[in-house]
């Protein structure tokens, strides 16, 4: 398997970053690097998000991450990150 980022997801990132920085630069810095890391458990295990049936017939998934929804999609061998916001974002 092979673990890409959509632009939109990698977005997602930088919009996150940009929001946390403003009142604590080094915990927002800690937080983007555990959500850029906590795809990676996907390469061993990808069917262990919960599947979203809305998106039937593709294979779109989500985790958990503390309290940031991590969205992606399975394609062959390669697991794409979508999206990923913050829980209590209105989506």
């Amino acid at each position: 398997m092979e673990l890409k980022w959509t632009s939109k997801g990698l977005s997602d990132l930088v919009r996150l970053y940009d929001f946390l920085s403003i009142v604590n630069k080094q915990s927002a810095a800690k937080t983007v690097q555990a959500l850029v890391s906590a795809p990676t458990s996907l390469l061993k295990h990808p069917y262990m998000g919960e599947k979203l049936e809305v998106f039937k017939p593709r294979d779109v998934r989500r985790i958990l991450v503390g309290h940031y929804e991590i969205r992606y999609e399975i394609q062959q061998s390669t697991i794409y990150v979508l999206r990923l916001w913050h829980t209590r974002e209105e989506r």
